[in-house]
């Protein structure tokens, strides 16, 4: 055979329908980068981002406002007084879990306190609304009960308790 007849192939070259970036090992340097990479990545718990903040707040008014286990026992609060109250209670429940931390402290017992602080402060809302248009529910029930008993007394028929004594006392 002919050096033109021969054809010669070098067997680190994959056939051209091959991915070569498949068959080809990381060199080592860069997986030791991944590596470090990986082990310098820290997870910040404390404090939330904005975002997270955000959506507690939005589901802090979707509880309040919605129909839920909550509002089975205590009702719901309109949409706009749940949007006012919840941004109230995350600020409040952000403030006291950040005033519970310390340096020793890790995220995650922060974290406890600030979830624990948002449902406490939930249904203390959630109950004083209650018991507010109870009592108010039941103060005008009160009140239209006397408007009904003094409109009642009112007619021709009435008689007043001096007019009862008065005749008692002409009586003896």
């Amino acid at each position: 055979m002919s050096d033109s007849d021969t054809t010669t192939t070098n067997p680190t070259t994959p056939p051209p329908d091959q991915d070569s970036t498949a068959m080809e090992p990381k060199p080592q340097n860069d997986t030791v980068k991944d590596l470090n990479k990986l082990t310098s990545i820290s997870l910040r718990i404390w404090p939330p981002t904005q975002r997270t903040r955000d959506a507690v707040i939005a589901r802090l008014i979707e509880n309040l406002s919605e129909p839920s286990v909550l509002s089975k026992r205590y009702g719901t609060i309109p949409q706009e007084e749940a949007a006012a109250t919840a941004h109230i209670i995350e600020e409040e429940a952000f403030v006291a879990a950040g005033a519970a931390a310390s340096t020793e402290d890790d995220g995650i017992e922060i974290l406890q306190v600030y979830s624990k602080e948002i449902s406490k402060r939930m249904l203390e809302t959630i109950k004083a609304k209650a018991n507010a248009t109870a009592n108010s529910s039941a103060s005008n029930a009160a009140a239209a009960s006397v408007d009904d008993g003094a409109s009642a007394g009112a007619g021709p028929e009435a008689v007043t308790p001096t007019e009862d004594v008065s005749s008692i006392e002409n009586e003896a």
